[in-house]
């Protein structure tokens, strides 16, 4: 058995020259599945031996890259892909790109816009310009909020594949922060289905009394949204409708930080 691993791990050397790449293939063949991956199916879309990945996925587990799901057969990514992940788009270099583009779209539409990525069951806020207006919302970078009253955090539960969903929101209260916030399971998965044909998220007034926003998706190469773009403003100054008129803005806009992070990811 030994001599037939090794032959394999040979002959992957010789398509893979660099041994570290074989990880990193790993966490993007989990990462780009829609529902966890087995040792199997691993092993088929890898064109890899399953004895040489059970030894890899069970360091990866141990480190925190993988989670191994209640099946114990099945692999998601774990907290520190996660992390990587949250730690490139917080990049200096990169945060002074994505920074500009922000700017320009504050300059256009007059009030705070967000970037945001989904960090485990919370919304983490990446970056941040603010209105020059002086009613507004102040929330750190690095701040958590809710995904289930938060315009990007209900985007991104819509942009999960349903079961994911589901089972995401079995695991985290549907707190009342305002007396407009969604609490019921059914209203809500109603409401992420409504979002998910249009393709942007709202929070009227769910999260904080007298604030509203809307939040439209970052996509990667492959459609998938990677992290959000959102505006909030307070309704003094702004109504639920007047955002959603500066969708196409923040769209354009999100296509442009889509090719960013598409260019931070090859090396181009």
């Amino acid at each position: 058995m030994e001599r037939n691993v090794s032959k394999a791990d040979e002959a992957l050397d010789a398509a893979t020259p660099d041994r570290s790449l074989r990880a990193l293939l790993l966490l993007d063949a989990i990462a780009q599945s829609d529902s966890p991956l087995s040792l199997a199916q691993l092993s088929h879309r890898l064109d890899t031996p399953k004895a040489t990945l059970l030894r890899m996925v069970q360091a990866m587990e141990r480190l925190g890259f993988l989670l191994r799901e209640e099946d114990e057969k099945s692999y998601l990514l774990g907290p520190r892909s996660g992390q990587l992940g949250l730690h490139l788009l917080r990049n200096g270099v990169v945060m002074q790109r994505h920074r500009l583009i922000l700017e320009s779209l504050v300059r256009k539409l007059g009030e705070t816009c967000n970037l945001t990525a989904l960090d485990g069951s919370q919304v983490i806020y990446i970056d941040r310009v603010e209105t020059t207006e002086p009613l507004r919302l102040h929330v750190e970078p690095g701040t958590h909020v809710p995904l289930h009253c938060t315009a990007s955090g209900k985007l991104f539960l819509a942009e999960m594949p349903v079961a994911d969903r589901e089972q995401l929101l079995t695991c985290i209260p549907l707190l009342a922060q305002t007396s407009r916030t969604i609490t019921d399971t059914g209203l809500l998965q109603a409401e992420l289905e409504r979002i998910r044909s249009r393709g942007v998220g709202i929070d009227s007034e769910e999260f904080v009394t007298g604030m509203v926003a809307v939040a439209v998706p970052i996509r990667d190469a492959q459609g998938r949204c990677v992290a959000a773009l959102a505006c909030h403003a307070p309704t003094a100054r702004k109504s639920l409708n007047d955002l959603i008129d500066g969708i196409e803005d923040m769209q354009a806009a999100a296509a442009q930080l889509a090719l960013m992070f598409v260019s931070q990811t090859t090396g181009a």
